[in-house]
């Protein structure tokens, strides 16, 4: 039940967001802290840092796999810790959150924009840390 509602969070949060961008930044970039952290408006049609242009399709069957994989095994998974648990829930979301996009309009909306980074959204970040929290469990789990 707790990875259900970290992923509801996430995919509501990510949801959220990105409309508000949609809504409210056009294509501008409005600056939070001048030169650190901008809104910027952006439609990535690839992956992480705009890699693999184009393969909307790709990416939308590999989000579907692990949505499918997670999903299957969601029962197993509330056996287990609650970092384990946290690094589930948020991929899960970001992957919805994502997936949406691209089926929904054939690209990710984008707007966190840290000016050293490309630009990204609360998925990625859901994402990313996940899978952080997934093999940060895996290594101490492995090292008891």
């Amino acid at each position: 039940m707790f990875i259900y509602f970290i992923g509801f969070v996430v995919l509501f949060l990510d949801q959220f967001t990105k409309h508000l961008a949609l809504r409210n930044l056009s294509l501008k970039s409005i600056p939070i802290i001048k030169n650190v952290l901008h809104l910027t408006l952006t439609f990535n049609t690839g992956a992480a840092f705009g890699i693999l242009k184009g393969y909307n399709p790709f990416f939308i069957f590999v989000s579907i796999v692990i949505i499918i994989f997670f999903s299957l095994n969601l029962k197993g998974f509330e056996k287990k810790n609650f970092l384990f648990k946290c690094s589930v829930g948020l991929i899960l979301g970001g992957a919805i959150g994502n997936l949406i996009d691209r089926v929904r309009f054939g690209y990710v909306i984008d707007f966190i924009d840290l000016r050293v980074w490309p630009v990204f959204n609360i998925a990625d970040s859901s994402v990313t840390v996940g899978i952080f929290l997934f093999i940060l469990n895996h290594l101490i789990r492995t090292q008891k």
